[in-house]
């Protein structure tokens, strides 16, 4: 860190705690972890880079509302998209959008102010409404890679199976994991005392870096963390990996090359989009952090918070008529209002 930056870190510091001159704010009473700070340093030590990042970051959250929300119209407006599958990426969408508005505008708003501080709450919620949404996306990913392996394995029995019923009941329970899992982690950061105020070299919210700051006992919550955090991936991870396994037995069997082709493009976007997503969780979250530079783990939240968001509309779209139809259509309609 260069001699600017550790200098502005320091005032940073002390406008925080008025009482030390390292500004490390400690008290041991548990009402007053409400009046800790935690300071997102993300990409600060590159001032030259902020208006570009700011105006880079812009773009891609305008893409990802457009892309999203425009995807959740063109599926309800276009019979032909009112299948199981396209029933999941509407909801995929709206998750998508909701967890990069939660970051992206403080990500934003970081960028071009000098204050980057942010309270204790106002972080611990960042936090839970984030991981309802990824865990929700998580049990949706998985949910999609069942629908692929019935219409793939199965495809007499398809409409049978995955019916309008079952496909809602397995939405519910994608949003009811989700918001059972973020408030189990939510909780076991409330049970604990924060005592300092913190620079997170990051921009986000997370549960390592939360934790990091408190000043009681936090065995019990990082085993909380641990427990249910490796059961989500896993558990989703095992239904996506067992399904593709039964599609790809599935589709070799096949005599057709034709036959083949089709099968295998009917969940090529979706293959993509979780190869992508969980890609990215693992080489985040399961390197040792001796060997991630904090560039590393910067630029893999970005691209895991930021990026993912705006590719899974683009995904699914691109390899899509119906959709590229829907799209001009809409677009015409609009030239002509004009």
């Amino acid at each position: 860190m260069s001699f600017h930056n550790f200098t502005h870190v320091s005032l940073l510091l002390n406008h925080f705690s008025p009482f030390s001159p390292t500004g490390i704010i400690v008290t041991t009473d548990k009402n007053q972890s409400a009046a800790v700070m935690f300071i997102l340093s993300g990409f600060s030590e590159y001032p030259e880079l902020q208006v570009p990042l700011f105006l880079l970051f812009l773009i891609i959250y305008a893409v990802t509302v457009v892309g999203n929300l425009g995807m959740i119209v063109i599926i309800r407006i276009n019979s032909k998209l009112h299948t199981p599958m396209y029933f999941f990426l509407k909801h995929l969408s709206f998750v998508d959008f909701c967890y990069s508005t939660i970051v992206t505008p403080k990500l934003l708003e970081n960028l071009v102010v000098q204050d980057r501080s942010i309270s204790i709450k106002a972080c611990i919620s960042q936090f839970s409404i984030g991981v309802t949404c990824v865990v929700t996306e998580m049990v949706v990913l998985a949910v999609m890679a069942y629908d692929r392996f019935v219409a793939i394995c199965y495809p007499l029995l398809y409409p049978i199976s995955m019916s309008p019923k079952l496909c809602a009941v397995l939405v519910t329970v994608a949003y009811a994991w989700g918001i059972i899992s973020s408030i189990i982690f939510t909780y076991s950061l409330l049970i604990v005392s924060f005592c300092v105020t913190k620079i997170i070299n990051n921009f986000v919210c997370e549960y390592s870096v939360i934790l990091s700051a408190s000043c009681s006992d936090k065995h019990f919550s990082e085993t909380i963390f641990f427990i249910f955090a490796n059961l989500n991936t896993l558990s989703t991870l095992i239904i996506i990996l067992t399904s593709y396994l039964f599609i790809f037995v599935t589709i070799l069997k096949m005599n057709s090359v034709s036959g083949r082709y089709k099968a295998f493009s009917t969940c090529a976007s979706h293959l993509t989009a979780i190869t992508i997503f969980y890609g990215t969780i693992l080489l985040l979250y399961c390197i040792p952090n001796s060997q991630n530079s904090w560039l590393f783990v910067e630029v893999g939240s970005v691209f895991y918070i930021v990026v993912i968001p705006m590719l899974n509309p683009l995904i699914y779209s691109l390899r899509n008529n119906d959709v590229k139809e829907t799209f001009k259509k809409l677009m015409h309609l609009k030239i002509i209002s004009q």
